[in-house]
């Protein structure tokens, strides 16, 4: 075998594309929705290299255009979670042998082939299956995908060559062994990118993995698998499933070789996936990593010292874009009395432009929420805000489901702090605003830190520096990315590790080493150059 301290190419963040008219990328991007249009996929589960049909088929059709099929996956039950178990753990043994550089070697290739030719496949598949737009599609399923594969290879080798000291006569190592067993990775549909780190990190190091993906992510899962297929990874080492939640549950949180989960989804499932595990604890051969990023009900505080320009555009970017649906996505703000009146008239005005519609159409800012069920619980939300004595709809307030599931971007001003929008996550377009007054500011950031459960982002606009110094230290353990000056979303690989704590996640921060860390399990080794040959210590001697 070839050996070699070997140095990975450097990570760089991928350029984002900008799809303005006229542009190559433009007319390949629309080239690539035609051909998904007009070629219904048949997505079938991979286990064990085998593409898996089971015959029965759900229908998958764009949430902006639901009268639509653009392809089927089929659907499987236990018996396929057993066996993408039994073919992760057939495939262990090659896997974890294998020599780093090789894996690295995989995952090298597949940021690669994103960013070349699957780059307008897989935001083409991203925008239809999700209803994104051409831009969220390219920081998420083309940009951030990238960087998560090139800077998590960067990471394992920084975690190998991380070694302890030793003394004379000695010779210390660490060595970073994957975890004894398989790894479940369960992914959400609003990021393409989340739905592909979340099995390739822990493959990287060597692990295993089941993947469920969300049933409304499966359209774009498909090409990332097609993508690691091509980029060489072998068989059996991510196991792709569309099976019900309950369904892969009762098997993998039974099985002995269960070692770990990677999750982001909500709070409620990630709390019952804890339960569960603490229950069967002991049937496991060791104690499972349990990594999870769940909800946010994240925030803006506007200052009275706020640039005005500066607090829209972040306003209206961090709730609006991706229809609010981005765990990150700001949705409860906190604005200065005194400068109300005037940012009020900035955010009506800006709302009043922005274009809701299909993702084909290019200049519509705003599409359709994932699907009915996300559709029916906002319309309800702002159903209710409308018969709140206390609430007034001051933006949007519109919805329509009859060809897509749209939801017109809304802004409720709330004189109670403590209302429902205030405080409970409903992932969608619809921000709600308090104002404060100006010499309240300390009973504010008490307020903003004590509101919610969650604690993953935060904000706050200002110009005076003591108040920026005074928010950062009371808000703290508020969010675990935290901004000054900027909207509260567009955490970059490499330059903002993601994850928060509290009713947010474990913050193991996505797009760090501090995550990687999770998928392997250290074993020292002392070797003695110069072994005692006498149990006799020099004080047993006597004066």
């Amino acid at each position: 075998m070839i050996k070699g301290f070997f140095t990975v190419p450097a990570p760089v963040n991928e350029p984002v594309l900008n799809y303005s008219p006229g542009s190559r990328e433009r007319s390949l991007l629309k080239e690539a929705i035609n051909h998904a249009y007009s070629d219904q996929k048949d997505i079938p589960m991979y286990i064990g290299g085998q593409e898996v049909r089971t015959g029965q088929k759900v229908e998958i059709k764009p949430p902006h255009n639901h009268q639509t099929v653009i392809g089927h996956y089929h659907k499987g039950d236990k018996t396929h979670v057993q066996q993408a178990i039994d073919a992760a753990l057939a495939a262990k043994a090659d896997w974890e042998k294998m020599a780093w550089e090789q894996r690295a070697a995989i995952f090298l290739k597949a940021a690669d082939l994103i960013a070349g030719p699957y780059r307008y496949k897989i935001n083409a598949a991203t925008m239809l299956g999700q209803s994104k737009n051409a831009y969220q599609a390219e920081i998420d399923s083309a940009c951030e995908l990238i960087d998560f594969l090139r800077f998590n290879v960067q990471y394992m080798t920084e975690i190998y060559a991380q070694q302890p000291i030793s003394s004379p006569g000695s010779w210390n190592r660490v060595e970073q062994r994957p975890l004894e067993g398989f790894v479940f990775a369960l992914t959400p549909f609003n990021f393409t990118a989340i739905a592909g780190n979340l099995p390739t990190s822990a493959a990287l190091m060597g692990n295993v993995v089941v993947w469920k993906p969300a049933n409304t992510q499966i359209y774009s899962a498909q090409v990332i698998m097609e993508v690691l297929r091509e980029a060489g990874l072998p068989t059996g080492v991510i196991n792709l499933i569309y099976v019900s939640g309950p369904d892969a549950g009762d098997v993998i949180f039974q099985h002995p070789d269960f070692a770990g989960i990677h999750f982001t989804g909500s709070t409620g499932v990630f709390q019952d996936i804890w339960k569960t595990i603490g229950n069967s604890i002991h049937k496991y051969k060791t104690y499972p990593r349990i990594v999870g990023e769940t909800g946010g009900k994240d925030f803006i505080l506007v200052h009275q010292s706020a640039n005005l320009e500066v607090a829209n555009t972040a306003i209206v970017r961090g709730a609006f874009e991706y229809q609010g649906q981005k765990c990150s996505a700001a949705s409860r703000v906190y604005i200065a009395k005194s400068i109300w009146p005037e940012l009020k008239e900035m955010i009506v005005r800006d709302l009043a432009s922005l274009k809701v519609g299909p993702v084909e159409d290019f200049s519509n800012f705003v599409n359709a929420v994932i699907d009915e069920k996300s559709f029916d619980k906002l319309a309800s939300a702002i159903d209710k805000a409308n018969a709140d004595p206390q609430s007034e709809i001051i933006a949007g307030g519109n919805y329509d489901k009859s060809k897509g599931y749209f939801i017109d971007p809304t802004v409720i001003v709330s004189q109670n702090p403590s209302s429902v929008t205030m405080c409970e996550e409903l992932f969608g377009p619809v921000l709600t605003i308090y104002v404060y007054e100006d010499d309240q500011l300390d009973q504010t950031l008490e307020l903003i830190d004590k509101t919610s459960i969650y604690a993953l982002t935060g904000a706050v606009i200002a110009s005076d520096r003591y108040i920026i110094e005074k928010a950062t230290v009371a808000l703290r353990n508020a969010a675990g990315n935290f901004y000054i000056n900027d909207k509260c979303t567009g955490a970059v690989v490499g330059q903002q590790p993601f994850g928060g704590a509290r009713g947010s996640g474990t913050n193991d921060k996505a797009g760090s080493m501090i995550n990687l860390l999770r998928w392997v399990s250290p074993r020292t080794i002392k070797e003695t150059l110069d072994a005692a040959r006498d149990y006799r210590y020099p004080f047993l001697q006597e004066d």
